[in-house]
């Protein structure tokens, strides 16, 4: 038994959607860092620029906005003009929305579900061609759907629409799962906690506060978050199917609920 590579991720092609910034661009980091080469998705051009700047050269800027079936589909024939095929695809490009439920409008609820829930299985639908052209059962390809914490959990926002869409992508997984494993494609999901970012901006403005309701009492560090990626990425995750990583410092599993007696 040799583990001295388990982490490695040498010679793999990654792409990962909204990784100019936040979650994804931690996940980017760390699969650059392990020696994949990675390209960087989002709809803004700029941003995907400035994040490959930082990354340094195995990253490559593949703008586009996969909020639609059509941007899904032509993200993958841009990375199929570029690649016979792809190791690991990240769906991490998503949305947040908080109304108050008497207010809460149809274009908040169709905007969230459709990148948060719609993209993930289109977009992998439309690459699945080229996961499955690098695929084998000794080396499988890897789809790792970034959910939350808040699919498993309530928070104390009035976010109906991402409650629904992380709870929806969680279930996705385990199906997606099941039918991909037969060409030789691993899927599974991380539900992240609390990680400094523009949706998670109490994270990333008041962390210390954010903290104190955490087990662990922190944050998410950015290493935190590229770990659990690359595990799942690399040849130490090959075993996983369909199963949702938890990544929040114990705020799911590990917290006790306040009893209330009526």
């Amino acid at each position: 038994m040799d583990t001295t590579n388990l982490f490695r991720l040498d010679g793999r092609i990654a792409l990962v959607t909204g990784g100019s910034r936040g979650i994804g661009k931690m996940i980017a980091a760390g699969f650059i860092a392990q020696g994949a080469k990675v390209y960087i998705s989002s709809r803004k051009a700029a941003a995907c620029d400035d994040a490959v700047a930082e990354l340094g050269p195995n990253a490559i800027a593949l703008p586009q906005d996969v909020s639609t079936v059509e941007g899904c589909k032509a993200l993958a024939a841009q990375i199929g003009e570029r690649e016979d095929h792809l190791d690991i695809l990240v769906n991490n490009a998503g949305a947040a929305w908080g109304v108050p439920f008497e207010d809460f409008p149809e274009s908040g609820w169709d905007k969230v579900m459709d990148l948060n829930v719609k993209s993930p299985f289109f977009l992998t639908q439309a690459l699945h061609p080229m996961l499955k052209a690098g695929a084998s059962r000794a080396r499988p390809a890897k789809v790792i759907n970034i959910t939350s914490i808040d699919g498993q959990r309530l928070n104390a926002w009035e976010t109906y629409s991402y409650h629904a869409s992380k709870s929806a992508l969680i279930y996705l997984t385990k199906r997606i799962a099941a039918r991909l494993i037969e060409d030789s494609i691993n899927v599974t999901s991380i539900a992240p906690g609390a990680f400094a970012s523009e949706m998670n901006r109490d994270a990333r403005d008041h962390g210390d506060s954010v903290a104190q309701a955490i087990p662990s009492r922190r944050i998410g560090e950015p290493e935190d978050m590229a770990a659990a990626a690359i595990y799942l990425a690399s040849r130490a995750g090959d075993y996983v199917v369909g199963d949702t990583i938890t990544v929040d410092g114990g705020i799911v599993n590990a917290s006790i609920q306040t009893r209330i007696d009526g």
